[in-house]
């Protein structure tokens, strides 16, 4: 396909802009359907349209070990999902995507968590000045009587990151041994599952006239996860972060545009710390990899 002849960093960068789109659609679904349908809605079609991606290349076979490994992503995924949606429901768009940037901080204690890896110091100081960063952000945020449920959608951006830095840390492993096309369905497969008892116990059946918008919700979704996939299949995940930054640029653009929406100034005050932190643990990252590979001896 097409993205083979493109440089990963540009494919990440289109999956970024599908990304952010896919956003904004989910936050306009939200205004009139339940948090839970909007999910299931997303996962349900984008299995569709992944399910064409995988058809198109073959139909790679899919093996037990695959199933397993995805199923428990597949949770992981779900419950990262239902919190952002939710927080998009109640945040300007600019200000969800910016508190989400935390997630590559998190990823230090999440591995020490599962895989009781050592925490070194720059990671912690990376994490304080991330957080420092959430905080300035919401410096200026509407008070309770404006928005009552801004802080608890605060909480449920911080609350999906940390899943989503869990997600993450899965899609590096998976990316290399199943490659895009599985990714991409079982990305969308396994939360739709997961979803769909949840769904038909709680929530009411969509309004007709937003119909469209779930099928452009799922064309996007397909879109974002297997360019992501397909980045992050040929490239080190250190190199590729930075790139997600970018979705700040796209979620500014288009909450202008579709939800008249001008974010305070302390959101890019504190996307630039959180941003800043990020790079910071990358570069520490990378640090610590060349330390460890063996100089060629003459």
């Amino acid at each position: 396909m097409f993205d083979r002849a493109l440089p990963p960093a540009l494919v990440l960068t289109l999956a970024i802009m599908a990304g952010a789109s896919m956003d904004a659609t989910i936050k306009f679904l939200t205004q009139t359907n339940h948090v839970l349908l909007v999910a299931f809605g997303r996962y349900l079609f984008g299995a569709l349209f992944s399910l064409m991606i995988y058809w198109r290349a073959g139909r790679p076979p899919i093996s037990a070990e695959m199933w397993r490994a995805h199923g428990l992503r597949g949770f992981v995924i779900a419950t990262c999902a239902v919190t952002f949606f939710w927080a998009l429901s109640v945040l300007p768009l600019a200000e969800a995507v910016t508190l989400s940037f935390i997630y590559p901080l998190l990823a230090p204690f999440v591995a020490a968590i599962i895989l009781r890896e050592r925490i070194r110091p720059a990671s912690v100081i990376c994490a304080v000045l991330g957080f420092a960063g959430v905080l300035v952000a919401m410096q200026g945020a509407p008070s309770e009587a404006e928005s009552p449920q801004h802080d608890l959608g605060v909480i449920a951006v911080l609350v999906s990151a940390f899943f989503f830095s869990i997600a993450m840390v899965l899609l590096r492993e998976r990316s290399q041994k199943d490659g895009a096309p599985i990714v991409g369905l079982m990305t969308s497969l396994f939360p739709g599952l997961l979803l769909l008892i949840p769904t038909i116990a709680f929530a009411t059946p969509p309004a007709l006239e937003t119909w469209p918008y779930f099928v452009l919700m799922g064309a996007l979704a397909a879109v974002f996860m297997y360019l992501m996939s397909r980045a992050y299949a040929r490239a080190e995940a250190q190199q590729l972060a930075p790139i997600h930054y970018t979705e700040l640029i796209w979620a500014t653009a288009i909450g202008f545009l579709v939800f008249q929406e001008v974010p305070r100034v302390e959101i890019y005050m504190g996307a630039a710390l959180i941003v800043a932190a990020c790079l910071w643990a990358a570069w520490d990252e990378r640090r610590i990899a060349a330390k460890l590979i063996p100089e060629p001896h003459p």
